[in-house]
């Protein structure tokens, strides 16, 4: 392996420490309201970390515990009363909801001030914009390790595999904000291991374990993969066959260990960020 390792774990912990700092130098704690419908088990082990982080960081975590079988006018009168509530800050729907309910209804139920995802009609509009919103924290953790690593992305050739909401469209538009010749790849576009070898960043959020191999990667390429795909055998691998794929990088994000912890970080951060701004204060 020669390709530089970003290590995200590192990078997350700093963020939080840097946090944590910020919010004793303020007179109240940010708040941040989780909710959660229904039992996933991955999800409630997520949720649970996230309220350790954000205690940790001195952010007031509160989670509301929904069942399954919530319906869509409960969950959005819960919504609404997070919402009007003076003192929350921050609020989050843990997805994937249960089948039946229409997440794009409760995500665009959520006060665009409050939306700590990033993921409302009304801050996608504002990044599309180029407008300061709320961004969606996996995609700004994504910025946050490509400024770790020194990568020079003013007029870089940037490739984003993966055109979704949450991940591609939203770090495609973060990449042409910070200058970046940006092209967006997916399932049909014609020979997408060529495109991907155009790229000297390379963003990889397709959902396909190592789906990317070493003869997709440009020599010294920084690669930094989104993915996280449990195999029949147990382990976890990212959409990058990362060994192979870091004999000829310059950088590479591992998984787990690159990407993912920098997304409850970022989620803390959007939650200071939204606190500071309904006070009229500075956000940094």
């Amino acid at each position: 392996m020669t390709a530089t390792l970003i290590d995200g774990r590192e990078v997350a912990a700093t963020l939080r420490r840097e946090l944590a700092v910020r919010i004793t130098t303020v007179d109240f704690s940010p708040v941040l309201a989780v909710v959660l419908v229904g039992d996933d088990p991955a999800s409630a082990v997520y949720v649970r970390n996230k309220d350790r982080a954000a205690q940790n960081a001195g952010i007031t975590a509160r989670t509301i515990r929904l069942p399954a079988a919530t319906g869509l006018a409960e969950l959005l009168s819960v919504v609404k009363s997070l919402n009007d509530d003076a003192d929350v800050d921050g609020i989050l729907v843990q997805l994937p909801l249960p089948a039946g309910l229409d997440s794009a209804a409760v995500i665009s139920a959520i006060d665009p001030a409050k939306d700590v995802d990033g993921l409302t009609p009304t801050n996608v509009g504002l990044l599309a914009s180029g407008r300061p919103g709320l961004v969606p924290c996996t995609p700004l953790g994504v910025m946050k390790l490509l400024a770790h690593a020194g990568t020079e992305l003013r007029g870089a050739r940037a490739v984003v595999l993966g055109r979704s909401l949450l991940v591609g469209k939203p770090v495609a538009a973060l990449l042409t904000a910070a200058d970046a010749t940006v092209t967006i790849a997916h399932s049909r576009t014609r020979d997408l291991a060529a495109e991907c070898r155009r790229a000297e960043v390379l963003v990889a959020a397709v959902g396909k374990p190592e789906l990317v191999r070493a003869d997709w990667i440009a020599d010294h390429a920084v690669v930094i993969d989104v993915g996280i795909n449990r195999l029949a055998d147990g382990r976890l691998v990212g959409d990058v066959a990362t060994a192979e794929c870091a004999a000829i990088a310059s950088a590479i994000t591992p998984v787990p260990g690159g990407v993912g912890p920098m997304t409850i970080a970022c989620l803390l951060e959007n939650t200071l960020t939204a606190a500071l701004r309904r006070r009229g204060l500075p956000a940094g």
